[in-house]
C-alpha cells in the first residue's frame, strides 16, 4: 500500500498547530500526530503562564524571593534564552513578562504613543542578565520582585522541535509540523517533490510573491501585518523594544529559515527590533541561518546566503 499523508489541526499553547505526517496506513499516521500533540502538550505543562501550577509560574511567583527548582530542559531552554539574547543585545529577552500590557491597546483607535517616561519605566523589571541560573541545583531565579519570564517568543518553535524529534524516532521519516507559522520539516512531500512554502505579500496576505524550498528547514515569521497601529502617518508594529518600550516601526516583516524552528522562532521578533541594517548584519554572522526581511516602504532584503526570485 502506497504512503498517504495525514493531517490534524488543534489549538495547542494558545495557538494553531498543524501536524503533518506521511505514513503508510492510517492507524500510524494518526497515532504518531498524538504522540506529537503529547509532547507539545507536556511542554506547554511546564511554560506555559496561564498555568499556575506552570514552572514558569513558579518562577515568576517567586520572583525577587527565592530560587525554584526545575527540569533540567527549562534550564538549558532558559540558557539557549539567554544566549540569544547576548548575541541581539537585549533585542531578544525572556524577562519581557513584566511590561504593561495596558499601555498597548494596538487597534484601530490607538492614536498617540505613551509618552516615552512611562514606556520607560513599563520596561524597568525586564533585564535577562537578571535571571539567575544555576545548573548544578537545577534552579533560576529572578533577581527583582515583579520581574517575570515568558517564551513567547522561543516557546513554539521550541515544542515544534520537540514534536518533530518525537515523530522521527517514532519512524515518520516526512513531515511538518507548524506551530502558527513557526514550521520544521523534514523528509519530502509523499510525491518524493520537496516540501516548499510560499512567502506572503504582507499586503496581500492571500497572494504568495515566492516560493522557497524549506525540506529539512525549519522557517519562522514575525510581521507587524495583524496588528499595528498608525499614529501620525507612521506605522507601528505591536513588536515592543525591551529597552525603550516603545514599539517599533521599519520592518513588515521577518522570516528566518534555519535547521531549528526554536532558533528561528527566537530571532524572527529581534530583527524587527533591531532594524534591517543591524538585523541583516546579525543574520550574516551566524551560520546556517538565512533572513527575508520586508520593511515598511515594500522593499526585499536578504542575507548573503539566500536567492529568493521574485
Amino acid at each position: 500500500m502506497a504512503d498517504a499523508t495525514y493531517n490534524r489541526v488543534l489549538k495547542l499553547m494558545g495557538n494553531r498547530f498543524e501536524f503533518t505526517v506521511i505514513a503508510d496506513h492510517e492507524t500510524a499516521g494518526e497515532k504518531a500526530i498524538d504522540a506529537a500533540i503529547a509532547e507539545v502538550s507536556r511542554i506547554e505543562e511546564l511554560l506555559s503562564t496561564f498555568k499556575k501550577t506552570s514552572q514558569t509560574s513558579l518562577i515568576n511567583q517567586y520572583a525577587g524571593i527565592k530560587p525554584v527548582k526545575v527540569d533540567t530542559e527549562v534550564i538549558e531552554l532558559i540558557q539557549r534564552a539567554v544566549k540569544i539574547s547576548d548575541i541581539t543585545q537585549g533585542a531578544f529577552d525572556i524577562s519581557y513578562g513584566s511590561i504593561d500590557k495596558s499601555l498597548w491597546n494596538f487597534d484601530v483607535n490607538m492614536t498617540s504613543l505613551p509618552d516615552f517616561e512611562t514606556a520607560r519605566q513599563s520596561v524597568g523589571l525586564i533585564n535577562y542578565q537578571h535571571v539567575i541560573i544555576d545548573p548544578e541545583n537545577s534552579t533560576v531565579m529572578l533577581k527583582q520582585q515583579g520581574m517575570r519570564i515568558g517564551f513567547g517568543g522561543i516557546g513554539k518553535g521550541y515544542a515544534a522541535d520537540r514534536a518533530k524529534q518525537v515523530l522521527q524516532r517514532i519512524g515518520i521519516e516526512h513531515g511538518i509540523v507548524n506551530a502558527a507559522g513557526d514550521l520544521i520539516t523534514w523528509g519530502s512531500q509523499s510525491t518524493g517533490k520537496p516540501w516548499t512554502i510560499g512567502i506572503a505579500d504582507p499586503d496581500q496576505r492571500s497572494r504568495p510573491f515566492s516560493a522557497l524550498n524549506i525540506s529539512n528547514m525549519a522557517i519562522a515569521t514575525s510581521g507587524d501585518y495583524e496588528k499595528y497601529a498608525t499614529i501620525n502617518g507612521c506605522r507601528y508594529s505591536h513588536t515592543i523594544d525591551p529597552k525603550t518600550g516603545l514599539p517599533v516601526s521599519g520592518i513588515k516583516s521577518v522570516s528566518i529559515i534555519c535547521p531549528s524552528a526554536e532558533l528561528a522562532d527566537a530571532l524572527a521578533t529581534p530583527v524587527i527590533v533591531m532594524g534591517v541594517q543591524i538585523g541583516l548584519d546579525l543574520i550574516n554572522q551566524l551560520k546556517h541561518v538565512a533572513c527575508i526581511i520586508i520593511d515598511d516602504q515594500d522593499q526585499l532584503y536578504t542575507s548573503k546566503n539566500i536567492n529568493v526570485k521574485q
